[in-house]
């Protein structure tokens, strides 16, 4: 089941990028005492009692117009910024955080943001509304400041939840409440078909891509970066195979996200990559690979996917007999961490090999889910031994005892040794490397773990 989203709401200044840092553990948005600092979305990952979910931060609802001259509450520049922010936080979120001021006390932007959450929920068959609302009250580093939190009330949307953000104060209490909210994980039936996503900046083909390879326009196809908002599921069948091609937004630089919908569709893009089996890296070949190329190939890798890099738009390079190599040693260069990955030079305009994508795709697929035995991993383990032994460390020597498969999707090898702490990370990559040179793994990702065993 995907993880949870939730996004945080309210006012400038009232701490939701602190609130962001403590939930996901580490200083990823700006924190400044100045109104609005928060520019672009962010998001990121936390966990609480075992539960994984998605923070999304939101820039603050400013009631000034420019920044200059002050609006009226009831002012339609006012109340159409808090909608955007408020409705896009609805549609997305399993559970939104209505961030307060303790020390401020309810304001009147609080009670229109509040109406327009309120209105914003839909309600259920048993009565209740979605996405739950928690209301967060922070600031509330003194005891006077949490006894006041009652007042929050008046907001109509249930318990306050008195936290400091900056101290981490009752923030525990809150991420049960916040657990509790989210939607039950459900068991259902397994999705047995090949989970294909095809990644990469806005206006690399993706959508061009998706439409030659299911025959038909479904993805709308525009010049124009962002087009597609959503991860559109597209079911085929590939040689009796059902294959699900995930069409995904273009994951821009984060200082480049623009305010509003496209956080949440590049939030959906990584989710979408989260529960691929193989990803479409889509690289355009006018521009060449870029840093951000390079960051969305990190992540697949992240997540542990398997990857195929398609570098489109061929047909509008111009070429001669040594382009194709110059391109390749320069990918491969840029990538060096996923140097296993297959490259396909394409045209999803003209039509040009891609008839190769699914088929190597699937390919890539397969050998995610091959098995070794452990003799095969033994015989590797031991020639790789022989023929270049672990450098000893303060006078002890690594000995590898053997190694076997504990499982695939990824492939994930466990080698006994008599110390992993003597295990180098530079020997881990070399009997990488020995195990595809005899077996393969293309387009995977490997995994090596060590563990101790007396002799």
């Amino acid at each position: 089941m995907p993880k949870p989203i939730v996004a945080l709401v309210g006012r400038p200044n009232v701490g939701k990028s602190t609130l962001f840092n403590r939930l996901v553990g580490e200083r990823m948005a700006i924190v400044d005492d100045t109104p609005g600092t928060t520019r672009d979305r962010l998001f990121g990952e936390a966990e609480w009692n075992g539960r994984g979910f998605h923070v999304v931060d939101t820039g603050g609802i400013d009631p000034t117009h420019g920044g200059k001259t002050p609006l009226s509450i009831g002012s339609a520049d006012f109340i159409g910024e808090i909608k955007s922010q408020a409705q896009v936080a609805i549609n997305e979120a399993d559970v939104v955080l209505f961030v307060t001021d303790g020390q401020t006390g309810v304001t009147a932007p609080d009670l229109e943001v509040a109406n327009i959450l309120r209105r914003s929920q839909k309600k259920l068959a048993d009565g209740s509304f979605f996405p739950p609302i928690l209301v967060v009250v922070n600031k509330c580093e003194s005891r006077e400041t949490r006894d006041a939190a009652g007042q929050f009330y008046e907001l109509g949307l249930g318990d306050p939840h008195p936290v400091s953000a900056v101290h981490g104060s009752d923030t525990g209490d809150l991420l049960d409440v916040l657990v509790s909210a989210f939607p039950e994980e459900e068991a259902g039936e397994e999705d047995e078909s090949v989970k294909i996503a095809i990644v990469g900046k806005p206006n690399a083909g993706k959508s061009s891509l998706l439409n030659k390879l299911v025959g038909e326009e479904r993805a709308i196809v525009s010049p124009i970066p962002g087009t597609t908002r959503d991860a559109t599921d597209t079911k085929i069948q590939v040689n009796d195979l059902e294959v699900t091609l995930i069409d995904t937004a273009g994951i821009r630089r984060r200082g480049k996200i623009e305010p509003g919908v496209e956080q949440f569709s590049v939030l959906r893009s990584f989710k979408a990559i989260e529960r691929a089996d193989v990803a479409l890296l889509m690289i355009d070949a006018t521009t060449g690979i870029t840093s951000q190329d390079a960051h969305i190939a990190g992540f697949i890798l992240e997540q542990w996917k398997s990857c195929v890099v398609i570098v489109n738009k061929w047909d509008a390079v111009e070429k001669d007999a040594y382009t194709m190599d110059e391109y390749t040693r320069k990918i491969r260069s840029d990538l060096n961490f996923m140097d296993y990955v297959p490259l396909l030079f394409i045209s999803a305009k003209t039509g040009q090999r891609v008839e190769q994508v699914l088929p190597m795709a699937l390919r890539v697929q397969e050998e995610r889910l091959a098995r070794l035995t452990t003799s095969k991993i033994n015989a590797v383990i031991h020639k790789a031994q022989d023929a270049h032994a672990h450098p000893s460390h303060a006078g002890r020597q690594l000995k590898m005892f053997y190694g076997t498969q504990v499982r695939s999707d990824p492939p994930t090898f466990m080698i006994y040794v008599n110390d992993p702490k003597l295990m180098h990370f530079t020997y881990l990559r070399y009997l990488e490397n020995q195990i595809r040179e005899e077996y393969g793994f293309l387009g995977t990702p490997i995994r090596i773990v060590t563990k101790g065993r007396r002799e």
